[in-house]
């Protein structure tokens, strides 16, 4: 099969992917991700897939699970698995509106990871259109909770990955068109201080504010940072009235690191942290984690053969362990062959400059299309 032969037209696809792009998807508004499942399992349909819902839980929204008719329906295939929810909240559009200048186009989530799981499904369509059979059954796994570690998905995540003989995640590609073959360990953490109230105007000296606490916590947490292991707080949320002394401070924090042992040790360090004296409290909780993922023989093999097809098609793909966890992380820690960063190029995700490179849509979606067609 010659992935060259798929008339893969990227102005074509990038229309099609627009009102992905422009249904908002924020994670922690269900509602607003469930619209963005139900856009998704209509083209799903079109494309000839069977569609399962599968209902939300802890708040979050519905995950969508597409299956093709197949000869080998029943057996162990490929399991295409991303990510519809995004960071961007409601109204993101206005800052950042979908829009294309030459070879660039804009949106919230276009790059993280809309675009790469658009181009799956046009990869399904352009091997159905040419009448292409591919070797083994292929089911596509839409999840709702990704960026804020998959809590309520990942036992889904792992069972249906647990069914198949590869998993292709289609998240955005590597700065240098690369393929993600193993991604770092990450641990997410809830911090909460607690202080004394008091009037801020009349009695300050009786009270003792947990948001100071908190920002003491704060400086302590990432000067833990070291190359083995970092630490940063990304939320923290406290106060309400400003003529009060506040008395509840909420935070989150995020450790990463290469190897699973020094994760380990910086999650004891944090949650070995007190307060730093008897007048306030300091509590920290452990979040979800991600387990590190090392590539092994059958994922650099897979690799090796995506790298082939690639070079048919004209360039090159390189392989590399990568922070920024996905849910591949869980499906590699298993040992299931699994090739990451399948999705497009582009830079900026999470940002209101989060951009993609309009030609990729063509060329890596003929990657997947390749990787389809090929796998056995």
């Amino acid at each position: 099969m010659d992935p060259n032969a798929l008339p893969f037209d990227a102005d074509t696809m990038l229309d099609g992917l627009r009102s992905w792009v422009e249904c908002e998807s924020p994670t922690f508004d269900a509602a607003a991700v469930n619209r963005m499942m139900d856009l998704a399992a209509r083209d799903l349909v079109i494309a000839g897939a069977r569609i399962e819902r599968v209902a939300g839980r802890m708040g979050f929204g519905d995950c969508v699970r597409a299956t093709f008719p197949h000869k080998k329906a029943n057996e162990p295939g490929i399991l295409v698995m991303g990510h519809l929810d995004t960071v961007h909240p409601i109204g993101t559009l206005r800052d950042l509106p979908f829009r294309r200048e030459g070879n660039k186009a804009w949106g919230p989530g276009i790059l993280d990871m809309k675009g790469g799981n658009y181009l799956s499904l046009e990869a399904i369509r352009q091997l159905a259109r040419t009448g292409i059979q591919t070797n083994l059954p292929i089911t596509v796994l839409f999840t709702s909770d990704e960026e804020v570690g998959s809590p309520s998905t990942r036992d889904l995540i792992e069972a249906e990955a647990a069914r198949h003989r590869y998993v292709l995640v289609p998240e955005p590609a590597r700065p240098d068109g690369g393929v993600v073959t193993g991604r770092y360990a990450i641990a997410r953490f809830n911090l909460e201080s607690t202080g004394r109230p008091s009037h801020a105007g009349a009695r300050l000296s009786e009270g003792r504010s947990a948001i100071k606490e908190m920002a003491r916590k704060l400086i302590e947490i990432e000067d833990m940072t070291t190359e083995d292991c970092t630490f940063s707080v990304g939320v923290i949320q406290g106060g309400q009235w400003v003529n009060c002394v506040t008395t509840t401070c909420r935070g989150e924090a995020l450790s990463m690191a290469k190897r699973q042992d020094d994760l380990d040790r910086g999650v004891e360090r944090m949650l070995a942290l007190r307060a730093s004296g008897n007048d306030v409290q300091f509590k920290v909780t452990r979040g979800v984690t991600r387990p590190v993922w090392e590539p092994d023989g059958r994922t650099m093999a897979l690799y090796d053969h995506a790298r082939g097809l690639a070079r048919r098609i004209g360039y090159d793909i390189s392989s590399q362990s990568s922070g920024g966890g996905s849910d591949g992380n869980f499906t590699g820690a298993m040992g299931i062959p699994t090739l990451d960063g399948l999705g497009v190029g582009g830079a900026n995700a999470h940002t209101l400059d989060e951009h993609i490179m309009v030609d990729s849509l063509a060329y890596r979606g003929k990657l997947m299309a390749g990787l389809l067609a090929t796998l056995e």
